[in-house]
């Protein structure tokens, strides 16, 4: 008996071979995301064989959960940075301690919580997997925006999502396009357009959707209150940036999977990788658990930030929109450019562009929503300077993706790009937004990120 197969009758109830045979299939013929892909190199295979010969069942069924979950990854090294954060603010540390060890913990967790969503899509089947992956592919960003909403740090919340949407469109995918250039230069490098071109033309929508409150702002005439108008044209437009992302979801998992279909080409690698080696309610369990913990780092990062910024002398907008980002999705991130190397641009279009789509098309808006519901006026004017950034990277990048062929050239121009728009937002010393001044005059926060 295999000790994988009997944790799962133990687990589960019964003969959990054929209900893992058959999610198994169902995930298989369904689709494996990119980001699940991605994620999934950095897995480290572990010996059931070290808590198999231990006496009772309990622990040897939590242990060889403890051992997959936790030590399954090649950023367990990270995780000590955890615990290390909750004593920082314990034991009342330097606040800048607290941020950078929260950000550091996150590291392990977003790509823990990939991991945990792809063993529960064996048992559920593609759809629901698809689903999971679409709310929970971004779950740190998210989470992080939400804690930013809560405090009514509107700033932190607008640069945090920003940063995620630039990271992944010139960072992730120009490192990509780089690396699997250098590594390809006698083979041609071509790639699906179709997938590219459903995600530009989404990224494009959402690009008018932020566009408009900030051209009515400029186009009022002087003297012309306009936060009560801008704050309903961005609640109405967040709305219908949740409706397009629905049917981006319909798309994707129902009526046109396979242009998404992220399947590797060699099979035995594939019956390698797409096992399932926990069983549902663990996955649930610790899914649930690394869930409140994120929550808990994301409101230490959210409640540290400015102190950083002062202790380290760099503006808040840049910590939140390049910092953030690059430390929070580095296990994706990384796993993208090991795709690119082995000459798989697909997957790493995937990533990059499939997690900057999620969270212009259902992050942004769903803050939106909720802080409707909170009443908080949080809307879509990014204002000037980031709106012009975010509308120059997308024009950029599908210009880039529109002939399905890569080299190396692309990935120079899109890190350029990306570090160009670093360094501006380095030197542009932002004003202190008025939310932390209003939160404590008990008023409502401001609707823009800059004064």
């Amino acid at each position: 008996m295999e000790p994988a197969g009997e944790f799962y009758r133990m687990e589960n109830g019964g003969d959990q071979s054929k209900k893992a045979a058959m999610g198994k299939e169902s995930w298989n013929n369904g689709i494996r995301t990119a980001q699940n892909m991605s994620n999934s190199l950095l897995h480290k295979k572990s010996d059931p064989l070290l808590v198999s010969k231990l006496r009772f069942q309990m622990l040897r069924q939590f242990l060889a959960n403890l051992q997959e979950v936790i030590l399954g990854t090649k950023l367990a090294v990270l995780f000590p940075a955890i615990p290390l954060a909750i004593a920082a603010d314990f034991y009342n540390f330097g606040r800048h301690w607290i941020f950078a060890l929260s950000l550091l913990g996150l590291t392990p967790l977003a790509e823990r919580v990939s991991f945990l969503t792809e063993q529960i899509a064996y048992y559920t089947g593609p759809t629901v997997g698809g689903l999971l992956n679409a709310t929970c592919g971004n779950a740190t960003e998210l989470i992080i925006a939400l804690f930013a909403l809560y405090r009514s740090k509107i700033h932190v919340l607008k640069y945090s999502l920003l940063g995620s949407i630039l990271s992944n469109l010139l960072l992730v995918l120009g490192s990509s396009l780089l690396c699997g250039g250098l590594a390809n230069l006698k083979k041609e490098q071509r790639y699906d357009r179709k997938q590219a071109d459903v995600n530009s033309s989404l990224l494009l929508l959402g690009l008018l959707c932020h566009m408009l409150p900030l051209m009515s702002r400029y186009a009022a005439a002087p003297g012309v209150l306009i936060a009560d108008s801008t704050l309903q044209l961005s609640r109405a437009s967040g709305i219908l940036m949740l409706v397009a992302y629905i049917g981006y979801i319909i798309f994707q998992l129902k009526t046109h999977r396979q242009i998404f279909d992220s399947r590797q080409e060699d099979e035995e690698e594939e019956e390698e990788e797409e096992k399932a080696v926990i069983g549902f309610w663990s996955a649930f369990s610790w899914l649930v658990g690394m869930t409140l913990i994120i929550a808990l780092l994301s409101e230490y990062v959210v409640g540290t930030i400015e102190a950083a910024s002062e202790s380290w002398g760099i503006s808040v907008s840049f910590i939140s929109i390049i910092l953030i980002p690059i430390v929070g999705n580095a296990a994706e991130h990384a796993g993208a450019i090991i795709f690119a190397f082995k000459n798989k641009l697909d997957i790493s279009l995937g990533v990059a562009l499939g997690s900057a789509t999620q969270i212009s098309m259902f992050a942004v808006p769903l803050c939106v929503v909720v802080g409707w519901i909170m009443r908080v006026r949080m809307d879509l004017d990014f204002s000037l300077l980031e709106t012009a950034s975010l509308a120059l990277t997308i024009l950029v990048v599908a210009f880039t993706l529109q002939d399905g062929t890569s080299h190396y050239m692309k990935g120079i121009v899109l890190c350029l790009c990306y570090t160009a728009i670093a360094a501006c937002f380095f030197v542009h010393k932002i004003p202190a937004p008025l939310d932390q001044t209003n939160v404590k005059l008990g008023l409502k926060p401001s609707t823009g990120i800059s004064a």
